[in-house]
């Protein structure tokens, strides 16, 4: 399993980093976790093609995390010619959602004739799938976001992939982690607590209870990425936009 971090940013793109997208690639195929409204620009920048992506999971539904979705289906649709059906899933009121966004981005989208089949399943947390080759599995989070927020795990067999979505401290991170090869964590602030998002001085109490052999963090604000020398020095890795990791 090969991990690309396509976008590492928060919601502002603070430090000139794209909206949260992780490319998950295995024998099993090619998956995405997240495609925030400004990941399409890092996407390209890496070279990355639409036709590649067999299954893309939403963690929540904010526009940080998901809002770029009409962009690449147009790409699907327009410039890439894709064919190949498409899965994405994501928490309930996903489809909805997404049917508004690309009818408010692009009216009259929802009457295309698209030229590949694509559809948009809801699951909810706490819920095992395999769906692309891959095992799927979420876990509820801590951040409102108009509906369920959740961390995922995807697994192909031999390697396992965790990442925490946008949350607030919650011992549900500690199963999430557990044995994963990878464990990404978002650590908005350094140092004041903000609601519903982890802060470092409550993520480095209780980095002892997580159980992945590699932990790192993303969607880093102006006061956590001022601590990136302290968040290393603890044994921590940091993700940046087109950063890669062999599991």
């Amino acid at each position: 399993m090969k991990v690309t971090i396509v976008g590492s940013g928060d919601a502002f793109g603070t430090g000139g980093r794209a909206h949260t997208c992780i490319r998950v690639d295995s024998g099993a195929g090619t998956a995405l976790v997240d495609f925030g409204a400004g990941s399409i620009v890092s996407w390209q920048k890496l070279g990355f093609k639409v036709n590649d992506v067999d299954l893309i999971v939403i963690s929540h539904l904010h526009g940080d995390h998901f809002g770029g979705l009409p962009f690449f289906l147009l790409d699907c649709q327009f410039v890439s010619g894709r064919t190949k059906p498409l899965l994405m899933i994501g928490p309930p009121g996903f489809k909805r959602r997404l049917d508004t966004l690309l009818e408010t981005f692009f009216p009259g989208a929802m009457t295309f004739k698209w030229s590949f089949p694509w559809q948009a399943d809801e699951i909810l947390a706490r819920r095992v799938s395999k769906v692309a080759g891959l095992v799927v599995e979420t876990f509820e989070v801590l951040h409102p976001s108009g509906g369920l927020a959740t961390g995922v795990r995807l697994s192909d067999g031999v390697s396992t992939f965790a990442f925490s979505g946008d949350t607030g401290w919650t011992e549900s991170l500690v199963e999430l982690s557990a044995g994963a090869d990878l464990f990404l964590v978002e650590c908005y602030s350094g140092d004041v607590p903000v609601p519903n998002h982890m802060d470092w001085p409550t993520l480095k109490s209780h980095v002892a209870d997580f159980t992945a052999k590699q932990t790192v963090l993303t969607h880093l604000g102006e006061t956590a990425l001022a601590r990136i020398p302290e968040m290393e020095a603890a044994g921590l890795t940091i993700a940046y936009d087109g950063r890669t990791f062999d599991l």
